[in-house]
This record gives C-alpha cells, structure tokens and sequence, in this order.
C-alpha cells in the first residue's frame, strides 16, 4: 500500500528540495497536470496507487523523509513538521496586535 502523503507535505517537500512542480514531475514520471492536481488537494492526497507510489519514491530518492501523523523521525538531518492542530493560523485569522483592537501595540525603539 502506498504511503499517505498529504497535499501540504508535498508542497512542503518541493519547497525543501527548491525545485518546482515540473522538476518534481520529472523525478516521479508525473505529468505536471497530476502534480497540481495532488497538491491542490484537500488534507490527505488522493490518486491511484501507482502514482503515489512514485510520488512517495522520488521524494524519498531526492532526500524527503515523510513522517506520518504521530510517527517518530527515523533519519537524521533537519525538517520542519506541524504541531498537533490546537488552533491553526486560519483560526487566528484577524487576531493578534494588528488585527486585534484589545492587543497592545508592540513597543517601537
């Protein structure tokens, strides 16, 4: 069975890597179109097993590790993975000192 990969860590991955979605279409054997269409995905991508299966792969060959939810890193070397949800920036949308009239302004020097 193919490894979940959700569309933020795809879009995260290419990031790492610096490369865009025609260089990651390259290293899977994707067409561009099924590449978009991934990442324009909602939470957990969806697409036929083969395709994922060479998403997961030339990810992994380019040096991305993914790690599932609640999974533990098994490689060495730096990342960046999301806190468990408690209240995502879209929840805090229009909050904070600049949005938030009871938030005291920042002191300037």
């Amino acid at each position: 069975m193919a490894q979940m990969i959700t569309a933020a860590q795809m879009r995260s991955a290419r990031a790492l890597l610096g490369i865009d979605q025609r260089q990651l279409a390259e290293l899977s054997g994707l067409s561009v179109p099924t590449i978009q269409r991934m990442e324009a995905s909602e939470g957990v991508v969806r697409g036929n097993v083969d395709s994922l299966m060479k998403l997961v792969a030339a990810l992994d060959a380019a040096g991305v590790e993914l790690i599932g939810e609640g999974a533990v890193s098994q490689g060495g070397g730096r990342g960046v993975r999301l806190k468990a949800p408690t209240m995502g920036i879209a929840a805090e949308a229009g909050k904070g000192p600049d949005n938030d009239p009871n938030m005291p302004s920042p002191k300037v020097a």
